[in-house]
């Protein structure tokens, strides 16, 4: 048997108690990366990547409906994009949890501006549910739900 120092061993317990919380910051972090890509795209009018974060079996909820990946690429992605590079979006803190290979990640926002001529001045809340495949976060599912401010 090899004896080790005291000090040798504190550390090494030390490293492994930081170990796991670090770990899933950082799956956090990657999460929250994805869903800010995601809406990058949106609002750039770049449907490939938009596309590209979403699981090829996602369900989208919007406006009172349940949308496919097919779906939502011949219907509201257009919309969607169209509206994100016109109106202005300001997101709250985004909280994320990580149970393994799953994520879920809500946000409340804010929208105010001009589309066409109708004004917008809209709150709004998302709930994004995430899956990490082959080492990649990917979007399964999104939910999105807003009124007007008054």
């Amino acid at each position: 048997m090899i004896a080790y120092p005291r000090t040798f061993v504190a550390g090494v317990a030390l490293a492994l108690t930081f170990a796991a919380p670090l770990r899933a910051q950082s799956a956090a972090d990657e999460v929250t990366a994805v869903v800010d890509a995601f809406h990058r795209a949106l609002s750039s009018g770049d449907s490939t990547t938009a596309l590209s974060h979403l699981a090829e079996d996602v369900t989208i909820l919007e406006s009172g409906g349940v949308e496919d990946k097919a779906h939502y690429r011949s219907g509201h992605l257009a919309g969607d994009m169209r509206f994100a590079a016109a109106v202005p979006r300001e997101r709250g803190a985004i909280e994320v949890r990580v149970v393994g290979d799953v994520a879920w990640a809500h946000s409340t926002n804010t929208t105010q501006g001009k589309m066409g001529d109708r004004e917008i001045n809209s709150q709004g809340a998302e709930l994004v549910v995430l899956a990490r495949e082959n080492g990649m976060w990917t979007i399964k599912a999104i939910h999105w739900s807003s009124r007007q401010r008054r």
